[in-house]
């Protein structure tokens, strides 16, 4: 037994579902069907899912608990050649934030809560307790991998592991792509051609304002993709008619930041929101 397979049993027996790891960090195709990682639920799917084949196949789906499977004699080659120790995040309920560089760790300590984390071998992973579909490249830096997703197993880390904050799910959130448009400021109100809102009242725009000021408050999660849509909502509503001032835009921007976004951000959003409404 190497001491990867030791380490692989006892993380299994606190609940981590593991696999071992080739070099390169790539997973083992430990059957005929999963030598070129084309391992899936069913015949002729090309993207991992739930193992059916007779013994532990490729990629997270390989990840098990079970003791049995990892010290079968259908694992024992790969663990006597295995360079690394991974394991799938999602399965036991985790979400990985890795952060590949100096750069990305400060973004982290700016900008999310405190957790447990790992130092690995270019930065640090920070782990929380929630589970969310896995997404590379979030920005620069930066990975989470979670759902459907391995990762090399470093260490148990130092600190308690923090629940999923929202700040993380968003990251996963794509809005559409931006339009080849100049960002819009504050810098001055939206004028229609009529000069005043010939069809609503200074009450409606007034509700219109605090419903999205709210929508964007209580949102749960992908709070990104919530401020993007609470400005497509007034902006199509009220945007053509010049009713909208400095003051309005404010109020939305100022609600969107006290929930972390920055004001890159939501002037990125404004100019999508009017660009997908050929403002």
């Amino acid at each position: 037994m190497t001491d990867l397979m030791r380490t692989a049993l006892r993380l299994a027996a606190d609940g981590l579902p593991v696999l071992p790891l080739r070099r390169g960090k790539l997973p083992f195709g430990n059957c005929a069907d999963c030598a070129s990682s084309a391992c899936g639920g069913r015949p002729g799917m090309k993207t991992p899912g739930p193992c059916v084949c007779p013994r532990p196949c490729h990629g997270w789906a390989a990840a098990t608990t079970d003791p049995h499977a990892i010290a079968s004699t259908a694992w024992e080659p790969s663990w006597r050649h295995a360079a690394a120790l991974a394991y799938h995040p999602g399965g036991a309920g985790l979400t990985v934030v890795d952060l590949d560089d100096p750069a990305a760790i400060a973004w982290a300590r700016e900008s999310l809560p405190a957790t447990r984390t790992v130092t690995t071998t270019r930065g640090e992973h920070w782990l929380y307790r929630g589970v969310m579909p896995s997404a590379n490249a979030v920005r620069a830096g930066v990975d989470i991998k979670s759902h459907m997703q391995y990762t090399r197993w470093y260490g148990p880390g130092t600190g308690t592991i923090a629940a999923l904050p929202a700040a993380v799910r968003a990251l996963a959130v794509k809005e559409p792509p931006a339009p080849r448009i100049a960002p819009q400021g504050l810098t001055a109100p939206l004028r229609g051609p009529e000069g005043g809102c010939p069809h609503r009242t200074p009450a409606y725009l007034e509700r219109g304002i605090v419903m999205a000021v709210e929508r964007i408050a209580d949102a749960p999660s992908a709070v990104h993709a919530t401020v993007y849509r609470a400005f497509l909502a007034v902006l199509s509503t009220h945007g053509r008619c010049g009713c909208l001032t400095d003051t309005h835009m404010q109020r939305l921007f100022t609600a969107a930041q006290a929930r972390g976004e920055s004001l890159r951000h939501c002037t990125d959003a404004w100019a999508n929101a009017r660009g997908a409404l050929g403002m």
